[in-house]
């Protein structure tokens, strides 16, 4: 398996969103970023993302990067034969059947055909401050932060259905990252690996989750709009891994 939570903590994900990286020139100069920094996997994907443009991106990525490339789909179009892996979401916390079953039923068969490792992932969407893109297409209402029995509860459920991952997300652009009470809750209930992303803007916040229990920390463009925050996670890549 691409990743197992007894052998694969504290790993770092840094996640691109086709739809904006459309310009060739601009990806290529963020995958030297992303290369020089050496995340443990690239996630790729987005809520409104077309297959062109995530064949595209995937293409790229696989063209001129040799980190793993683990499909984070907003819809059941988002499937790739290129990809390592892919993060087969259900979007658990909310109650919209489109996004707990419906597009799996959409991609199921031609994923069967690939050699793309197929990972049981239990969503879960934290509420970050602000509406995020996954909330408004989704049509469904996160977790409040201060709900962590409710985060706990859902992410145990979703263990229980088979999830061998489960993602709390506080969202594309969140004001504030998960909070890390509870990630540190919903790890101690779970044998799963847990992925955590969304509003981390500091190589401390994505320590203060790790800290908390968290596996994956999943990283978006902010790399690439601060160069302080490249050059501090990269600081962070070498102790975490020394």
């Amino acid at each position: 398996m691409i990743f197992e939570p007894k052998n694969k903590t504290h790993s770092l994900a840094i996640l691109i969103d086709p739809d904006k990286n459309k310009n060739q020139d601009h990806l290529k100069r963020l995958l030297k970023k992303i290369n020089a920094l050496a995340p443990d996997y690239i996630f790729i994907g987005g809520s409104t993302v077309s297959f062109e443009d995530l064949n595209r991106c995937i293409r790229a990525v696989k063209s001129d990067s040799k980190i793993p490339v683990i499909i984070f789909p907003g819809s059941h179009n988002q499937i790739h034969e290129l990809a390592d892996g892919i993060l087969f979401l259900s979007l658990i916390s909310g109650r919209n059947p489109d996004y707990l079953i419906g597009h799996h039923v959409e991609s199921a068969h031609l994923l069967k055909k690939m050699k793309t490792e197929v990972i049981p992932t239990g969503y879960i969407l934290i509420d970050g401050g602000k509406n995020s893109s996954v909330q408004y297409v989704s049509q469904t209402t996160p977790i409040p932060a201060d709900q962590t029995t409710i985060a706990v509860k859902t992410a145990i459920a979703g263990e229980m259905l088979g999830m061998k991952a489960i993602f709390l997300d506080a969202g594309s652009g969140a004001i504030n990252p998960v909070p890390s009470t509870m990630i540190k809750e919903v790890k101690k209930n779970l044998d799963s690996i847990l992925i955590v992303g969304g509003g981390i803007k500091s190589s401390k916040e994505a320590e203060d989750a790790f800290n908390a229990g968290a596996d994956i920390v999943v990283i978006g463009n902010k790399i690439e709009e601060d160069v302080d925050f490249m050059l501090d996670l990269m600081k962070f890549k070498k102790e975490i891994t020394a």
